[in-house]
């Protein structure tokens, strides 16, 4: 083993330029699963260890559209110190009545929080908001524009500014406006609630010691089971968050995995040149004695050192991908990522990537033992033959390994098995797809033009890439043209056909005594507009034909609509954008025994069917209903849908508002909101074009961040292409010699190259758009189930980019063939 070292060590010194390729594909790859892998556990982490503090203490109970009792409040202090906080969407406007924008009003009490500490920028009036004094957050501050001292109005009173929120604790999650933050006294003089508005209120507590959050959490809920509390320990914080993080995580760590199977690609085309150049050299050391083991050590030896480099390069800038996206995109995450070295995801990463080394070296490896020494005195003794058994056996034990450590790794080992099948067979599809290119193109009839014919034999002939290159840079451009369809399909329905149909405005906390002032107002700036208005509420579903939720061990998957509370409503009649597919609606003068409708995939998901029942805690009262009907339900207009449609009758003696909705020419918006503002300032109203632009904000990251994932296998599928080039080499130098003594010119073989090259990447180009086409589609329409829209131009261009950047490498990669001259060629030969 010390001589095959030596060898080793002092052939790599001498001519180991020729692994480059092993060792750039290594790296990409690497790097793509390390770096996302890292930054994936880094933000896990850091919501694991911030959970109490994103909780704002160790158990959080929450209710809707009412405060705790004297009672509750008794039975939570019990346990340990309590704070109460108040959350409510409403509007703020300037003292003037100009701007107004939508936020999220805060109000606390003079113990929070329990844990961390309200921050607010230099120049503050006062530490914390008192009576009509108000803190607000430095997007609000920017909306209004409004500075600390100045006074805005929020429902009936008028605040001052005393600060700018810097740092606000427990505020992870989603809310539909910037936040603002008063105390207890301050929402009272707001009079922002009112019978039946919609609000949350949270009490958290601080246990004391020895008591477990889950079970306390389980013993009030139990206590007071038709209240509608819900309780949240630290672990369950960020449960969404990380949820999603997961998700995301997952999915580039699938398609980083797609990139590192490319460079796979790219590592049997640079091995197997390398080795082929060193055919000499082995027959060389058969001639001297050298047994066959020890030659195929000194190779296997070059190949784990370079394979080791790439690696751990790749690891490295895996390792620092979360201090890179934290300094440049800390913003865009849920909370910045807590860095550190994370051994899991970077030894998945090496492992896999060594796997994939060692798979697409084997046949190299292979081959280059079993050069004769014979092959001294001749080119070629023998035509290429299949890989032996034991050769075959290696690589199916290794690709069995690498799927193993894949399935395994992965948060959802069934998505990973599906993708790594879809990928094999996509793979599998691509090279017979350039297989079937090769066969084609050698037997169509040869051009007249000389360029052309040539073009079109350097894509078919003995030694030619095309096959691997329509895998490599075929699966690449798939990709991104599935992610062009997709982004311009969402962004052409949010943009175009959800907002022509749906309304400009959402209105909350109408009391019905205020009905017809509110339609007054809207019509007083809009006479045309339309008004859709319902009455509307809050529930929990607690128990399915009569067993309860909380003694259900695991919630059904994807069964959205048991987790906490819901919007819900009554109506005599089938609403708009509704279709009954089960059962039947009940008359329209109905006033029997609570019935129900629920939409048909809630019901799908729950296993419910028309007679069941469904029990629904409404402020404290818990409501047996039957199920009379299953709807479908058109949620991409926006209107105003639910999940939830109560017959009338007793559900109507609870306290309620009602939730409406205003289709109006958008030239009206701004009259429309200062209208209701100065009639109703306790009424929320929701701009449709402000959700839906953070519903694209939000879209628009995680695209990015596919995108980002997805460049990673183009560039795979480059470095394949100059690999494959590089690999070509010699015969391209022997092809360009013999056309320059038939006197080809330097233009005109330059032109051939880039025939070549156009020809090829408009073949990938006819390839990736058919399969992009085909994978956007079923996404839209199948996984997000919305309409087909995609946009040809942005399709177009992003073909036109990768075929332009294809053409150009791969003539710039061929331009050391161009300078050869006749002596090399009679030197080398």
């Amino acid at each position: 083993m010390n001589k095959a070292w030596r060898l080793a060590l002092r052939d790599l010194r001498a001519g180991g330029r020729g692994l480059w390729l092993l060792l750039v594909c290594l790296f990409l790859g690497t790097a793509a699963l390390a770096g996302i892998g890292s930054l994936s556990a880094s933000i896990t982490a850091a919501l694991d260890a911030q959970s109490r503090q994103l909780l704002g203490g160790d158990l959080e109970l929450r209710v809707s559209q009412r405060r705790a009792t004297v009672e509750e409040n008794a039975a939570f202090a019990s346990y340990g110190r309590t704070s109460e906080t108040v959350s409510v969407n409403t509007m703020a406007q300037t003292r003037d009545g100009g701007a107004s924008t939508l936020i999220n009003l805060r109000a606390a009490d003079a113990r929070w929080p329990l844990i961390g500490r309200l921050e607010l920028q230099p120049g503050a009036l006062a530490p914390r908001p008192t009576g009509r004094n108000i803190a607000i957050a430095p997007a609000l501050a920017e909306r209004l524009n409004v500075a600390i001292g100045n006074q805005i109005r929020v429902g009936a009173a008028t605040m001052r500014i005393i600060g700018i929120i810097a740092n606000e604790p427990d505020a992870l999650g989603f809310s539909f406006g910037p936040t603002a933050l008063i105390d207890l006294d301050g929402l009272d003089a707001t009079q922002v609630i009112q019978p039946g508005s919609l609000y949350q209120s949270r009490t958290r507590i601080l246990l004391r010691p020895g008591l477990n959050a889950e079970q306390v959490g389980e013993a009030l809920t139990r206590r007071y089971p038709s209240a509608g509390w819900s309780a949240r320990t630290p672990s369950d914080a960020a449960g969404n968050v990380k949820r999603s993080i997961d998700q995301l995580g997952q999915f580039l760590l699938l398609v980083g995995l797609a990139a590192l199977a490319i460079a796979g690609i790219g590592i049997g085309s640079g091995v197997s040149a390398y080795l082929d150049r060193k055919g000499a050299m082995i027959a060389t050391l058969k001639v001297l004695g050298a047994q066959s083991g020890t030659i195929a050590a000194v190779f296997l030896i070059q190949i784990g050192l370079v394979a080791a480099i790439g690696i751990t390069a790749g690891l490295a800038v895996g390792a620092a991908v979360p201090w890179i996206v934290g300094i440049l995109a800390g913003s865009a995450l849920p909370v910045p990522p807590q860095l550190a070295l994370y051994p899991a995801p970077l030894l998945t990463a090496a492992g896999l990537s060594l796997l994939v080394a060692l798979l697409f070296s084997l046949p190299a490896l292979a081959r280059a033992r079993a050069i004769p020494a014979a092959s001294l005195l001749r080119d070629r003794v023998a035509a290429a033959r299949r890989p032996a058994p034991s050769v075959i056996l290696g690589m199916a034990l290794l690709l069995a390994a690498l799927v193993a450590l894949t399935v395994l790794t992965a948060s959802d080992r069934l998505i990973a098995l599906g993708f790594v099948g879809a990928t094999a067979a996509l793979i599998l599809l691509l090279w017979l797809l350039g297989g079937g290119l090769r066969w084609l193109l050698a037997r169509l009839p040869r051009p007249r033009r000389p360029l052309l014919r040539l073009a079109l034999a350097n894509l078919h002939r003995p030694g030619a890439q095309t096959d691997r290159l329509v895998v490599a840079l075929g699966l690449g451009f798939s990709l991104f043209v599935a992610l062009a369809a997709i982004d311009t399909s969402l962004s052409n329905e949010l943009a175009s056909t959800v907002p022509a149909k749906a309304p400009r405005f959402f209105a909350i906390d109408v009391q019905p005594a205020d009905a017809a002032t509110f339609r007054n107002a809207v019509h007083g700036a809009a006479p045309t507009a339309a008004i859709e208005a319902v009455p509307s509420l809050r529930g929990s579903i607690v128990a399915l034909n009569g067993r309860r939720v909380a003694d259900m061990k695991a919630l059904p998957e994807g069964a959205w609509i048991l987790r906490g509370d819901r919007t819900i409503t009554w109506s005599a009649t089938v609403p708009p954008r509704n279709t009954v597919v089960a059962g039947k609606w009940w008359p329209a003068d109905y006033n029997g025994p609570p019935l129900i409708s629920l939409e048909d995939r809630a019901a799908e998901l729950l296993g419910l069917k028309v007679g069941d029942t469904v029990t629904v805690a409404v402020l404290g009262v818990e409501v047996p209903a039957r199920i009379a009907a299953l709807r479908k339900v058109d949620w991409q207009g926006m209107g105003l849908n639910f999940a939830l449609i109560f017959s009338p009758g007793y559900i109507q003696e609870a306290p309620h508002s009602l939730l409406a909705s205003v289709y109006a020419p958008p030239a009206r918006d701004g009259a429309i909101a200062a209208g209701v503002a100065a009639a109703l300032p306790s009424v929320t109203m929701l701009r449709t074009g402000d959700l839906i632009g953070q519903v694209s904000e939000l879209l628009g990251r995680i695209a990015l961040a596919i995108r980002a994932a997805a460049a990673v296998t183009v560039a795979a599928g480059i470095v394949v292409l100059i690999g494959a080039i590089t690999a070509s080499g010699q015969a391209r130098r022997y092809d360009t010699i013999i056309l320059k003594l038939l006197g080809g010119s330097r233009r005109q073989l330059l032109a051939g190259q880039a025939i070549e090259y156009g020809l090829l990447a408009l073949l990938l180009g006819a390839i990736a758009l058919a399969l992009g086409l085909g994978a956007g589609w079923y996404v839209v329409t199948g996984v997000l189930e919305l309409r087909w829209a995609p946009g040809p131009l942005a399709i177009a261009g992003t073909l036109a980019i990768l075929i332009v950047t294809t053409i150009a490498i791969g003539v710039a990669s061929s331009l050391p063939a161009l300078r050869a001259t006749p002596a090399q060629g009679l030197r080398s030969n």
